[in-house]
């Protein structure tokens, strides 16, 4: 646990999902419905300091929700997955966290290829 950090106190969120290494919540201000972030229980700040059994626990946790993303909404026909990492590439609060967005069909503008 990370002192001041809003993430490290992962009990005081409503968890839809979780295994021993991470755990999912929806996103308080979501892109789309069922926006859901996935955590590590671990204080880290970017994907790039997990170690790789953190990411897959991230990975097998997100697969998972997809699953029942898609049980509650067949309408979902395709997601975003990813991680900010830094404040200049978006992420405002420094503990990892992925974003995995539930996309229907017109929904919003495909994100542009980088």
């Amino acid at each position: 646990m990370h002192e001041g950090c809003l993430f490290c106190e992962y009990e005081k969120f409503e968890i839809v999902m979780e295994n021993d290494l991470s755990f999912a919540i929806r996103d308080k201000y979501p892109v789309t419905e069922l926006h859901t972030l996935i955590l590590s229980k671990q204080h880290y700040e970017t994907v790039f300091d997990l170690p790789t059994n953190e990411l897959v626990s991230i990975v097998e946790l997100a697969k998972l929700c997809r699953g029942e993303i898609l049980k509650q909404d067949p309408s979902v026909k395709g997601f975003n997955f990813g991680s900010n990492s830094g404040k200049t590439a978006g992420q405002k609060i420094a503990h990892v966290h992925f974003h995995l967005i539930p996309r229907r069909e017109g929904d919003l503008e495909p994100p542009p290829a980088v």
